[in-house]
């Protein structure tokens, strides 16, 4: 038995040489090593980090495909404005064409006044404010150094960033105060012109229900003529007549679309606008106030300064006039501050009395 235990051990021992010596024969080069190690590393890097979590990790997978839609959006920017001004300008000319001289000719003078008098209102806030949001810088960082306030350094632009400052991945550049990049306008809605895009959308809003309502009637007699069955011989429509009936529709159908969709969009920028917050800042808001529930706090946003004022310093009012002076009439008026340094205490004094 002893004979017999010490030769398998002796055997085990040459099998292992054996295998130990055909390793170090067959072992790769040592540069190939080294990248297999470097590979390793930079996978271990995307879990052996302490802040890694699963943003990062959806970020770092997707960033291809964000690439992709930014460079889309890029590129269609244009023909996105392009759509707005052709459709928009096709409601107006309907409505001159089509509805104005219908309204002169049934309505009483009272209410062709009203019409008159709110259409074109109504028609050069939306001019107004579209233009300016989409021609308006956002507001950029200053790329030099500066003696400002800054919160952290942007990964992509490399340069300080200050509070509520964002990177556009379409503008391919920081925006100061940044809610968004919006298509619609080939522009970023930043510090400088967001106030112009809450007024487009909210004049857009109030212009697409104006003509979905005052155009029910209109609509309900064009659809019935074009689509009712008629036991006897239809009325002889003219091509001219069918025109008519097919552009009330397509205005009505446009108009009550977009008033829907795009209402929505604004009634949740108001909502925004009332906690002192912009579109980014609301899910940063929001993660912020489930870390810090469980550790027993409450988080509150710093730039939130009460209902009221929220409103007083995002539509620039600074006395009683400016309620109708720079917001129901055009106004250029720049907005409250330089967006670089913002006050990050909330306060319960009013800026004008109520």
């Amino acid at each position: 038995m002893r004979w017999c235990s010490s030769s398998a051990f002796h055997l085990l021992r040459c099998v292992r040489l054996r295998l130990c010596s055909r390793r170090g024969r067959n072992r790769l080069p040592l540069w190939i090593r080294e990248i297999w190690a470097y590979m390793r590393l930079l996978a271990k890097s995307l879990y052996v980090n302490s802040l890694t979590d699963s943003d990062v990790v959806f970020d770092s997978v997707f960033e291809p495909v964000f690439l992709t839609v930014d460079y889309i959006t890029r590129w269609f920017g244009l023909v996105f404005v392009c759509l707005v001004v052709i459709l928009t300008s096709s409601i107006v000319v309907i409505a001159y064409v089509v509805l104005l001289p219908l309204i002169l000719n049934t309505y009483s003078p009272p209410w062709i006044a009203w019409h008159v008098c709110y259409g074109h209102w109504n028609l050069i806030m939306i001019a107004f404010h579209y233009y300016k949001a989409a021609n308006t810088s956002p507001g950029y960082p200053p790329t030099e150094k500066h003696d400002g306030p800054v919160v952290s350094v942007c990964k992509k632009c490399i340069i300080p960033k200050p509070a509520r400052t964002h990177h556009c991945g379409i503008c391919n550049r920081c925006i100061l105060k940044m809610d968004h990049h919006c298509p619609w306008l080939n522009n970023c809605v930043g510090h400088f012109n967001h106030r112009y895009f809450f007024s487009f959308c909210l004049f857009m809003t109030l212009g697409c229900v104006y003509c979905s309502i005052s155009g029910r009637n209109l609509f309900l007699d064009a659809y019935n003529a074009l689509e009712t069955h008629y036991q006897t011989p239809a009325p002889p429509y003219t091509f001219k007549d069918k025109m008519i009936h097919k552009s009330i529709i397509y205005m009505w159908v446009l108009t009550s679309t977009v008033g829907v969709a795009l209402g929505a969009l604004t009634i949740w920028h108001a909502v925004l606008i009332s906690r002192g917050e912009t579109s980014i800042e609301r899910h940063i808001n929001s993660k912020e106030t489930k870390r810090m529930a469980k550790w027993g706090k409450v988080y509150r946003n710093p730039f939130n300064y009460g209902r009221l004022n929220n409103w007083k310093i995002f539509l620039g009012v600074e006395k009683r006039s400016h309620w109708v002076t720079r917001v129901l009439l055009p106004s250029a008026h720049p907005p409250h501050g330089d967006g670089l340094t913002w006050a990050v205490f909330p306060v319960k004094k009013d800026l004008i009395p109520v």
